[in-house]
């Protein structure tokens, strides 16, 4: 496999970004899903393939993966989730009928074989992936790492940033995986295949970027908690269920003022995780 990802055609549904390496993207767009949602087909051996998240239960993009398959002559050896959320996971299991292939992710619920193990070297289709354990945007997201490429799902992805939403995702587990997946940059990841948006062929910097923008936000989310120098008990509102819904409202009006209020849902959700985040850290320095 080329090690950058392939330019071009990236608006059309099937997009071939490297050789063996297809990405087709379902039609369902959002501000959540950015274009849509991206499965991945790979092969290494041009007989067997693997497919990655095979998307929302669209008949039509289901089919659409089905039919790759066959024209390509590819048998799919396994199915692989790199995390529960609906637009990735809604078709897996029909899919995976549909392609008479096991179905595999890290929680037992999606698996209808053995579920995926951090550090696990899963062999197929001619390629070896290494499973990387990524919680933060979920408990149970995972990133796929095959030669010079990593599989994101929505740890990272291709356009602007992703969503820690509580009480499934965690900021501390979030940081810790994006500090994982920087390394692997370091250690001769190229490109970085996401959940959505395009391939990412600058992978260093985009994860910096990642990095740099978490910080931002959360030197912004603390100011606005403590409101101008007023320095907030975060542990205490923590605690107080009510007080932390209105220190949420207060800090997502401050500091997302700039974002269509249409997205100040999951905001609310990002900003909820990074107050109880800076509630941890606030305990443990006291």
């Amino acid at each position: 496999m080329s090690s950058q990802p392939a330019a071009g055609h990236d608006s059309d549904p099937i997009h071939e970004v490297a050789p063996g390496v297809l990405r087709v993207r379902a039609a369902n767009p959002g501000p959540m899903t950015l274009d849509g949602t991206n499965t991945w087909v790979l092969t290494g051996d041009g007989v067997g393939a693997v497919v990655i998240d095979p998307g929302p239960g669209l008949s039509d993009h289901l089919d659409r993966v089905l039919g790759l398959l066959a024209e390509r002559e590819l048998a799919a050896e396994v199915v692989l989730l790199t995390h529960g959320h609906a637009d990735h996971s809604e078709g897996a299991a029909q899919f995976a009928r549909g392609a008479d292939a096991p179905l595999r992710a890290w929680s037992p619920h999606w698996s209808t074989d053995r579920p995926l193990v951090g550090q696990e070297l899963l062999r197929a289709a001619g390629l070896e992936f290494e499973v990387l354990h990524t919680p933060g945007h979920t408990s149970d997201s995972v990133s796929l790492a095959v030669g010079p490429w990593l599989f994101t799902g929505d740890t990272v992805l291709g356009r602007g940033t992703t969503v820690v939403a509580h009480p499934d995702g965690r900021l501390g587990d979030y940081l810790g995986s994006l500090a994982l997946l920087r390394g692997r940059v370091d250690a001769g990841v190229t490109a970085l295949l996401p959940g959505h948006g395009p391939a990412v062929s600058e992978p260093a910097a985009w994860i910096d970027y990642y990095l740099s923008h978490r910080s931002d936000r959360l030197r912004a989310v603390a100011d606005a908690a403590h409101d101008r120098g007023t320095r907030v008990d975060l542990a205490g509102a923590a605690a107080d269920a009510e007080a932390l819904d209105d220190l949420v409202q207060r800090v997502v009006e401050r500091v997302y003022a700039d974002v269509p209020q249409q997205l100040w849902p999951a905001a609310a959700l990002s900003v909820r995780a990074q107050l109880l985040y800076l509630a941890e850290q606030q305990a443990e320095t006291g």
